[in-house]
């Protein structure tokens, strides 16, 4: 199997393995009540950033610009992700 197809299977294999922490959690305590649509949701902004992670990879050439990509990457992720949870922002992305 080609080395770009292993990566986007990996890449799945991360999405479906965070999305399953959630949904082990919810059978074990009454803290994690995740609906149908925070699955989707979650899973549309995993799948994002693995894409992007894949176009990092297959498109960056300098080692200090691609780390650079991934931090700020991963800070956004993380930022919108806490505003998707509890809405740290107070915008009407958090539903509030």
């Amino acid at each position: 199997m080609e080395t770009k197809h292993k990566r986007r299977l990996g890449i799945l294999a991360i999405i479906g393995t965070i999305l399953l922490i959630p949904l082990i959690a919810m059978q074990f305590t009454n803290e994690v009540r995740w609906t149908l649509a925070d699955f989707v949701v979650a899973g549309v902004l995993l799948l994002g950033v693995g894409s992007i992670v894949e176009v990092i990879i297959l498109k960056i050439q300098n080692r200090n610009y691609k780390t650079l990509l991934y931090i700020a990457l991963i800070i956004v992720f993380l930022l919108l992700w806490a505003e998707l949870a509890v809405g740290i922002f107070d915008s009407p992305l958090a539903g509030s």
